[in-house]
């Protein structure tokens, strides 16, 4: 048995111990920040996609180009005009206007007294040029009895040759003079009757131009008078144009001042043009409007010109024009095709192209605008474009001017 007492511990091997372990704990903490760092790393790399975006399809949406006709379109702003129309006012004489009788609205019949002018001076000038055509014609007898009388006495050598001549001379002069009154007279009774302003035929007074006591002159208009039994839609187009408008062509009507639409047809065109516009003037003739619409309003006439195509139909968003050429996206298996096909028409968000672009193909309409000429896509389809509205019929031979029942009118033209 050992009874060795126990060895006892220096103050410097108790301060030795710690500094020993510092160096440990150090070492352990970098290789533990080492390991973190390197998970992280790891799942940094993990999650970075090793693919190029350029080869990931690209999302699209695709319509089908749709098989349809097409046929130019125009639209022409026309003014409703009556079928007659006068502006009543005196011709010959300026007076002051003693009375007016109607009012815009009123119906008149022909020969129906509208106004009247104060013309006495007119009267009193007409009696004093009467009187001097009968003082005339009363010496015209007078020398023509005396002429007669004279022959008598040349038979017998009471008088000369040269003295019955002159009085022969002297009668036919005062006869021409008599004449000159008459004329007189009548042009001082037209101007009499010119006071008295008449309706020239059935119709309404559109406007009241004047009042009691306005002085008028030859021209002035007093009042208008209109006949709306058959109004005419009076527009013009320009001469590139003038085969479209043919008589017999079949237009639409919208009426600007009530809303209301009606079908009618081309009745007449100008055979020449404007020489200042180079515009070509037509009317569309309409018996049943019942004086409903006033005249000179304006109305909105859309008629089909040219020949009908066989086109594709596509949306107006899926493409971009430049140049009349349509520039778009074909969709062909998983991959994009750039195209151009000429353009034919446009109408109502619609575009019309030549059959260059098969019917049937898959054209981009949403999600083009990132793409490039043999992109990868995943497309979306969706249904075609709705069917346009028909147009009208044409007219009956030999009944151009017929208006038939009103229908729709269709919208748009060729850009």
């Amino acid at each position: 048995m050992n009874n060795d007492p126990p060895m006892s511990t220096s103050p410097e091997q108790l301060q030795s111990a710690p500094n020993r372990m510092v160096p440990l704990v150090i070492g352990g903490a970098v290789a533990a920040v080492l390991a973190l760092g390197g998970l992280l790393l790891a799942r940094s790399l993990a999650a970075t996609n090793k693919v190029a975006l350029s080869a990931d399809p690209k999302g699209v949406t695709a319509v089908p180009a749709r098989a349809t006709t097409y046929r130019a379109s125009r639209k022409y702003v026309a003014t409703l005009e009556p079928w007659l129309v006068a502006k009543v006012g005196p011709q010959l004489v300026s007076a002051y206007v003693d009375t007016v009788l109607v009012r815009p609205g009123v119906k008149v019949k022909r020969g129906e007294i509208l106004a009247t002018l104060d013309c006495r001076n007119a009267s009193v000038a007409t009696q004093v040029v009467a009187s001097q055509a009968r003082a005339l014609e009363a010496r015209q007898r007078a020398t023509a009895g005396e002429t007669a009388r004279l022959q008598g006495l040349l038979a017998g050598g009471f008088v000369s040759q040269n003295e019955l001549e002159q009085k022969q001379a002297q009668a036919a002069a005062e006869s021409s003079q008599i004449a000159a009154i008459n004329a007189q007279v009548a042009g001082r009774s037209l101007e009499v009757n010119d006071c008295v302003l008449r309706a020239p035929f059935d119709g309404e007074v559109a406007v009241r131009s004047a009042d009691p006591g306005t002085f008028a002159r030859p021209g002035a208009s007093l009042v208008t008078v209109v006949d709306r039994h058959l109004v005419r839609l009076v527009g013009d187009v320009p001469e590139t144009d003038s085969e479209g408008v043919e008589p017999g062509t079949p237009v639409q009507v919208r009426f600007l001042s009530n809303g209301t639409t009606r079908a009618g047809f081309i009745a007449r065109r100008s055979p020449a043009a404007d020489p200042s516009t180079r515009t070509v003037r037509f009317e569309v003739d309409f018996a049943e409007l019942e004086r409903a619409i006033p005249v000179g309003t304006t109305a909105e006439i859309s008629l089909e010109i040219g020949a009908t195509t066989d086109v594709s139909e596509i949306s107006l968003s899926s493409a971009k024009v430049r140049n009349g050429k349509a520039n778009v996206f074909v969709v062909e298996g998983d991959a994009a095709r750039a195209m151009s096909v000429p353009v034919v028409g446009e109408r109502e968000g619609s575009l019309f192209v030549t059959r260059d672009l098969p019917p049937g193909a898959l054209v981009v309409t949403q999600g083009r605008a990132g793409l490039s000429n043999g992109d990868k896509v995943a497309a979306k389809t969706e249904a075609p474009p709705s069917t346009p509205a028909p147009t009208p019929t044409a007219p009956a031979a030999g009944n151009p001017g017929a208006t038939p029942g009103s229908s729709g009118a269709p919208d748009g033209g060729k850009r």
